[in-house]
């Protein structure tokens, strides 16, 4: 039977649909599979996790290069070798960093404080992939998820499926062999949208490490989990008059060459200092960048850029000869950069935007001032909260940058590319860098194991709630009536003060005033300074009019009684503190 044009579109129809079946079902078996995993993983000992961590680093670290050699091969992004110098900078450097790290058990003890922490891993990790640092960033986030006590499913970007994979593979098979369960790291093989959401909200998964473009980050967050979203990186770096520059501007080439730009951190703008701007140029054409003039830009940006002014991601990783050809420039042979002129930044200026490829917009400024807003300007334009370089020997002007710009990593006279992640400073060693809310992440840190656990505190008591000075009051449901003076009922309360404290004047000559229970020795001298409502100077008892809390204080530090009637006006205050003393004695 002979199929018709008809019934084969609606085969193709079927296995697409299948495919996607198959991709969620792939994803919730892997999740199933982890879930299990993680649980008898979580009750590995430290030192157990960090055998683990060690055989994954060392596996990883002995097929770097043919890993960063599929990559190239599969995406057609970058160059091989620094593909290798990524996977050695993750299997040697962050498998470094994190091996000391406490991540299981009690994880810190502090006597003073009276605190102890325990750590608690999080569950199962999913780990979207980029198709620009593919193999670096698969072996990354199962070293972190793993010495965290976490499971790991990663989903790939399609483009990088095979290499992914193999990176995994690699990266498990060195797990199991140190005493990992099995299914504790996971990777999807058949990559689709609605799998990648399907792991993301999976009910068993519990944190979402995401890196790739814009919608993707959106995506984690808008996912209900609780996720780790990087954002992009439009780099700017300065180079200011008191530079070094020949350093200047091979830190910046360096950067920017370095696996064709692949990096969200690399630098994709150089903005000079008027003064060393001839200077600044030489360099750059001495160290083989080359710059295009106005008809070639334009050339360029018809090939670089697409209508909707996002970047074409045929150039991503590609050589500067690669690019030059598509868009029909002829440049010198061993370019290592093109550099366009421009003097402004926004949809106006097409190149002014995140490139990653090796592609270095060039900007002129009086100075560093100047060259600060401009800065800002390119940071807004889609690099807000990620990284920026900067080129001086002036502390000054340093420090203005670190307190005036958006930018979250501030790299100080070295490549953005390699300070930004911490292979060339002191930074966390990371391929996920946080852009804080200037980027609409959650954190503006390098992202390490310490963001995937979670941290239980057992606190002892430091501070006694009731002291041994502190009298507990006595708490009584009802209030007895020769507790509770009977208020009048014809005459309001500021009436009956004016009123009694009127007959107080006027009895100053006499002795009615209230006593107390204790007699007073027959030489004593009447008290000046005693409260009203203090019966101390009387031989006889005597109830009083008003009694506010001045007299019941007084009168509890002497330890004297206060004689009240029905109809004394007492003050809330020294109601409340009368009756917890009892202080007061009807009459």
């Amino acid at each position: 039977m002979i199929s018709s044009p008809l019934d084969e579109k609606r085969s193709d129809q079927v296995a697409l649909q299948d495919k996607d079946l198959q991709s969620i079902q792939e994803v919730r078996n892997l999740v199933a599979r982890a879930h299990e995993a993680q649980k008898a993983f979580a009750k590995l000992t430290q030192t157990q996790v960090d055998d683990v961590i060690g055989s994954v680093g060392e596996a990883a670290l002995a097929e770097s290069t043919r890993l960063g050699a599929l990559a190239v091969e599969e995406t057609g992004y970058g160059i091989v070798s620094d593909k290798h110098l990524k996977n050695y900078f993750v299997a040697k450097h962050v498998t470094d960093y994190i091996r000391p790290l406490r991540t299981m058990g009690i994880i810190s003890e502090d006597p003073v404080r009276k605190i102890t922490e325990i750590a608690v891993p999080m569950g199962v990790v999913a780990a979207i992939i980029p198709s620009t640092n593919p193999t670096s960033t698969a072996i990354f986030k199962c070293l972190i998820s793993l010495k965290a006590g976490n499971a790991v499913v990663l989903s790939p970007h399609p483009a990088p499926t095979r290499c992914i994979g193999e990176s995994a593979r690699v990266c498990y098979e060195a797990a199991l062999k140190a005493g990992a369960p099995e299914g504790i790291i996971g990777w999807m093989t058949i990559p689709t949208l609605e799998a990648t959401q399907e792991l993301m909200k999976h009910k068993n998964v519990a944190v979402i490490l995401a890196t790739g473009g814009a919608g993707l980050v959106k995506a984690a967050y808008s996912s209900g989990k609780p996720a780790y979203g990087v954002g992009p990186g439009n780099v700017p770096a300065y180079v200011d008059r008191s530079a070094d520059i020949s350093k200047a501007v091979k830190d910046v080439l360096t950067g920017k060459t370095f696996d064709n730009g692949t990096l969200c951190s690399s630098e994709q703008s150089i903005v000079v200092d008027a003064p060393v701007e001839s200077r600044v140029a030489e360099e750059l054409i001495r160290m083989r960048g080359y710059f295009l003039n106005q008809e070639e830009t334009r050339k360029l940006e018809a090939v670089a850029i697409q209508q909707n002014g996002s970047l074409n991601p045929q150039v991503v990783g590609k050589s500067p000869a690669w690019i030059a050809d598509k868009a029909g420039i002829k440049i010198p042979e061993g370019t290592r950069v093109l550099i366009v002129r421009l003097t402004g930044v926004g949809r106006g200026n097409p190149l002014s935007c995140e490139k990653l490829s090796p592609i270095l917009s060039y900007y002129v400024v009086q100075d560093w001032r100047e060259g600060c807003e401009r800065c800002k300007q390119i940071l807004a334009y889609g690099g807000m909260g990620h990284t920026l370089a900067i080129h001086s020997k002036d502390s000054a002007v340093i420090r203005q940058f670190g307190l005036e710009k958006p930018a979250f990593r501030i790299c100080v006279n070295t490549p953005a590319t390699h300070g930004s992640i911490g292979f060339s400073t002191s930074l966390p060693p990371s391929m996920t860098l946080g852009c804080g809310t200037y980027g609409n992440n959650i954190t503006t840190d390098n992202i390490t194991p310490m963001h995937l656990i979670q941290v239980k505190r057992m606190a002892w008591e430091t501070t006694e709630v009731f002291p041994s000075w502190w009298t507990e009051p006595e708490r009584k449901e009802t209030r007895t009536p020769e507790m509770v003076p009977t208020k009048p009922i014809a005459t309001s309360v500021p009436e009956l003060i004016e009123a009694y404290l009127a007959s107080w004047k006027a009895r100053q000559p006499s002795k009615n005033h209230a006593r107390t229970s204790e007699t007073q020795p027959s030489h004593s001298k009447p008290d000046a300074q005693a409260p009203r409502g203090n019966p101390s100077r009387e031989d006889k008892p005597g109830a009083v009019d008003f009694v506010c809390e001045q007299d019941v204080r007084k009168a509890a530090q002497l330890r004297h009684k206060i004689y009240v009637h029905s109809k004394t006006i007492i003050t809330p205050a020294a109601q409340e503190l009368g009756t917890s003393h009892k202080i007061f004695i009807t009459i």
